[in-house]
């Protein structure tokens, strides 16, 4: 296995780089707080867990009327996108606890929701995280040849029109995962910057057992014990996992493909102008920080920047860890892009998929 060299400045931003990890650091000493979960984010777990096994369980056991039952898939199309921002996006970065068992444990929801964790910790934790708005090889950027999200990427002339269906496109995020996206990886060559890339027969081997158990229990087992028709099932059915996608797909589009993060590409010898953490400061967008009930939810993904500078460092500490980024960042002039409401993220997305769907001009 090869991998296609890019090489991020050692120089720029040195002193911003220092500082900000000595502060951050020193945040954790001073308050004697570990980096991982606390007794809020447990809670917070179970709660989420619950918003979406709950349902699931009256669903199957409680008899509900079919407008309840088609409530209740709503609602857990709310609490797997919970599930995914919250619980397993931690774990998975082995950030929610100091234990790799129990990060491995919480990891493998994610798989339970149709998604597969091992791809996921390739294609996120290290591809996106360490070549952020890098077209063509940031796998982020190349969700669907229906959506243009750089300006490099291949534009086509239904782009033009791609801020009207590319949230219905996110919508089906969930369902291409369960049923397509990972098998798909799992059969490609090249990923992002890895070429020939091998996969381990166990991960293979995980890979089709828990696709199974996520049909089974999503698909299979509704469909036998529920007294309902394929056209009922397949409305609950739809009406989770679009809920779900489109919650996924935006809340992740509004950290990087939104007005103020740049896409920058590496000159002829592979060499970014910006060090690695300069460089995450310049592609990625907070948004929305006063929004606690938002925050909790999303398990603090309004926080992308200090979620990209401090992967390993659980959510729940990314609030009072911002205001240290935000001083150091002002002192050393470094950008810090941030939208104040969510509504406004949304909007600024909404103009960058406008500007990016227009023709290339020379």
């Amino acid at each position: 296995m090869t991998e296609t060299k890019i090489r991020f400045s050692s120089k720029d931003g040195a002193q911003f780089v220092k500082e900000v990890k000595s502060e951050v650091n020193q945040y954790f000493v001073r308050t004697g707080k570990s980096k991982h979960a606390n007794a809020a984010m447990r809670l917070k777990t179970v709660a989420i867990l619950l918003m979406f096994f709950g349902p699931y369980a009256l669903i199957m056991f409680a008899g509900p009327t079919l407008m309840q039952m088609w409530l209740l898939t709503f609602i857990m199309g709310i609490g797997a996108a919970g599930v995914g921002f919250s619980v397993s996006h931690d774990a998975l970065h082995g950030a929610y606890s100091p234990n790799s068992k129990i990060n491995a444990f919480f990891g493998y929801f994610f798989d339970l929701l149709g998604a597969n964790s091992y791809m996921w910790k390739i294609t996120h934790n290290v591809i996106h995280h360490t070549y952020t708005n890098i077209t063509g090889v940031d796998e982020d950027l190349t969700v669907s040849p229906l959506v243009r999200l750089s300006p490099e990427a291949p534009r086509y002339s239904f782009h033009r029109f791609q801020h009207f269906f590319a949230f219905p496109a996110y919508s089906l995020a969930t369902i291409n995962w369960l049923l397509a996206k990972d098998f798909q990886q799992f059969l490609k060559k090249d990923i992002g910057p890895y070429k020939d890339k091998k996969h381990p027969p166990f991960e293979i081997f995980m890979l089709v057992v828990t696709k199974v158990v996520a049909v089974l229990y999503q698909i299979v087992i509704p469909l036998w014990l529920l007294d309902i028709t394929f056209v009922q099932f397949l409305v609950g059915f739809l009406t989770m996992h679009m809920t779900a996608g489109l919650i996924l797909g935006v809340i992740f589009q509004l950290a990087h493909v939104v007005e103020g993060p740049e896409f920058l590409q590496p000159d002829e010898n592979g060499d970014m102008e910006s060090a690695w953490i300069i460089h995450e400061m310049r592609t990625t967008a907070n948004f929305a920080r006063e929004n606690k009930l938002l925050t909790w939810y999303v398990g603090g993904l309004n926080y992308q920047i200090e979620h990209h500078l401090f992967p390993q460092t659980c959510s729940i500490h990314y609030p009072e860890i911002s205001k240290i980024v935000r001083e150091v960042a002002a002192k050393h002039n470094v950008p810090y892009n941030y939208h104040p409401t969510l509504i406004k993220s949304i909007k600024s997305h909404i103009a960058m998929l406008k500007m990016l769907g227009q023709p290339v001009t020379a």
